[in-house]
């Protein structure tokens, strides 16, 4: 077994990483910013080493910085967590050259399926379901007005190098094309450096579906059943659950099945997400890979029984997987995860960093919380907003949304505003209650929702 581990991340997959690590028995290092040196992952690891300022472009993206700790320390692996360089061709292949075990799939497969044009294209040659449009990247206004008008209107450009939303507009007739295909590629060289696009059928309302998939280095590949992530905001995840309230077994199997023959056609190694969309009818296709450890991955390991951050660690030991697919059924529970963030929802979901002046996490049966703040934790303004995921689980979807529900009203956090009331506003819904929610639900649910109801009603500290 390895014996030492750098974690290449913050926050709550930091600590979730360690404690992985603790129960192997395997020692690690923390890397930190000058912002997180009180971070709980620093102090709980068994090293630290500060890689550089606040900014995560000079800290957490900063490859020669980590891997400088790594060689230091003498590390024998680093693990990215979700986020920063996780899905970095580049530094995974640094990795490689300097001998360092990266626990994730290879930089060849990370470059692959990084690249969205290049995996639709591998995943076609596997047969599996792709949503209809453009052959590989489109780089001429004129050449994507002609697929456009063939695949029919809406259409969806994305950034082949794209993510959260960012590269990614939606055309409904020609005009809205020609305004968007510009945008898009100018929105994509800002955020990735990469402005090629590329051009897809846009299909309205579908539900976002996930499979699991876990694979080693000895020629098994098997999926762990799926997370529905349909309620998002802005192309952001909020709400996620396991096993999806729409499909049914035998909508399972097929699509369990593409899954897994998409991670064989990319050869895949380690642990990976396979994103679909499912339309109306039940038919899904193929939108990406994400070739890392998902926010999300409690919500399978709930349903599952299996540590899937264990199981990332023992698959890049060598180690055989040890589970045939016949042998994964789901614990008959049901999981649902929110987003916990530092936002206020009564102002369009502005940041709220600052100091957390009452700390008071919820417990009870069938509750998690994955959270690596405490009381006078400063939340830093540099990073993303989440500060936790909370975890509801019970023996069906009901008694989930039950523990949720008096998990949300227990949980408090004063000195900062955050996201608790609206996500308390979506248990309560019928829309979500129903199971009936598709990626356009949360923007439908904020136009008919005031902003007020979305405020604090009490402060925690009262």
């Amino acid at each position: 077994m390895l014996k030492k581990i750098l974690i290449a991340n913050r926050g709550e997959i930091a600590l979730r990483i360690i404690r992985a690590c603790r129960e192997l028995g395997i020692e690690t290092l923390a890397v930190y910013s000058e912002a997180d040196e009180q971070s709980i992952h620093c102090q709980i690891a068994d090293d630290a080493i500060c890689i550089g300022p606040a900014a995560s472009a000079d800290s957490y993206l900063k490859a020669d910085r980590i891997l400088s700790a790594a060689e230091l320390a003498d590390v024998d692996a680093i693990h990215p967590g979700y986020g920063f360089l996780s899905e970095n061709a580049d530094f995974a292949e640094q990795c490689e050259s300097c001998n360092i075990l990266f626990i994730g799939p290879s930089s060849a497969t990370i470059r692959q399926m990084g690249d969205k044009a290049m995996a639709r294209d591998t995943v076609r040659a596997a047969k599996v379901p792709i949503i209809p449009g453009s052959e590989g990247t489109v780089t001429d206004e004129k050449e994507g007005l002609k697929i456009a008008k063939s695949i029919g209107y809406p259409v969806i450009i994305k950034a082949v190098a794209g993510g959260g939303g960012r590269g990614m507009r939606v055309a409904h007739n020609q005009v809205a094309f020609q305004r968007e295909f510009d945008t898009a590629r100018n929105e994509a060289e800002k955020a990735f450096g990469n402005g090629a696009v590329y051009i897809e059928k846009f299909i309205e309302e579908p539900r976002h579906i996930e499979f699991q998939v876990l694979a080693d280095h000895h020629g098994k590949i098997v999926h762990l059943g799926e997370r529905d992530c349909s309620v998002q905001r802005r192309h952001q995840k909020v709400i996620e659950e396991a096993p999806s309230p729409f499909l049914t077994p035998e909508l399972r199997r097929r699509m369990g099945r593409a899954a897994v023959k998409a991670a064989e056609a990319c050869n895949y190694r380690n642990a990976g997400t396979i994103e679909f969309l499912v339309d109306r009818s039940g038919a899904f296709y193929f939108i990406e890979m994400n070739t890392r450890i998902q926010v999300e991955h409690p919500v399978t390991e709930i349903v599952t029984g299996i540590d899937l951050v264990k199981k990332q660690i023992e698959i890049a030991n060598g180690n055989p997987l040890g589970l045939e697919q016949k042998q994964i059924r789901l614990t008959g529970s049901h999981a649902i995860e929110c987003r916990i963030c530092a936002e206020d929802p009564s102002r369009n979901f502005a940041p709220s960093p600052g100091e957390i002046d009452l700390y008071y996490p919820p417990g009870g049966p069938g509750i998690r919380l994955d959270s690596h703040v405490y009381s006078r934790y400063q939340v830093p303004p540099y990073y993303d907003s989440m500060i936790g995921k909370l975890i509801s689980f019970g023996k069906n979807r009901e008694e989930a949304m039950v523990y949720m529900n008096r998990a949300l009203r227990e949980f408090l956090i004063g000195g900062i505003k955050t996201n608790i009331p609206f996500l308390q506003a979506i248990l309560a819904d019928p829309v979500f209650r129903q199971g009936q929610t598709t990626t356009r639900y949360v923007e439908e649910f904020l136009e008919r929702t005031p902003r007020y109801l979305l405020a604090e009603t009490t402060s925690p500290t009262a």
